[in-house]
């Protein structure tokens, strides 16, 4: 069975994304005066935990790949709730970027070295 080090990668990202977006819905939930726009923080960032999981799940195709960087463009995003999020959400997103990039490069890699010594 091939295993994708891209995909393990990006699944990985998006595992520690969804524990970073528990601990900053948190966050926002406590930093606001008991209202109903806590509750409404609670679901979005339940949302976007379980937006995470299943993106992880999804990327066994290209649209999963593309689901993630929705949720990395969301991550940055919530720095309108939370600021520092601005800062960890861009600073996931260039994970991102080199999760699939080396994950990627490290695929083909292993791809050749399997073929050349199937040659062989």
């Amino acid at each position: 069975m091939k295993r994708s080090t891209k995909r393990l990668f990006a699944a990985t990202t998006l595992a520690c994304e969804a524990l970073l977006v528990f601990f900053a819905t948190l966050v926002a939930y406590g930093l606001v005066p008991m209202d109903q726009r806590q509750v409404s923080y609670l679901v979005v960032g339940g949302a976007v935990i379980l937006l995470c999981v299943l993106t992880a799940g999804m990327l066994r195709s290209r649209a999963g790949y593309v689901v993630g960087w929705v949720v990395q463009l969301l991550l940055v995003a919530s720095g309108f709730v939370v600021p520092m999020m601005f800062g960890i959400g861009f600073a996931f997103a260039v994970i991102w970027f080199f999760a699939l990039r080396l994950g990627g490069r490290i695929d083909r890699e292993k791809a050749e070295v399997a073929r050349k010594l199937a040659e062989q």
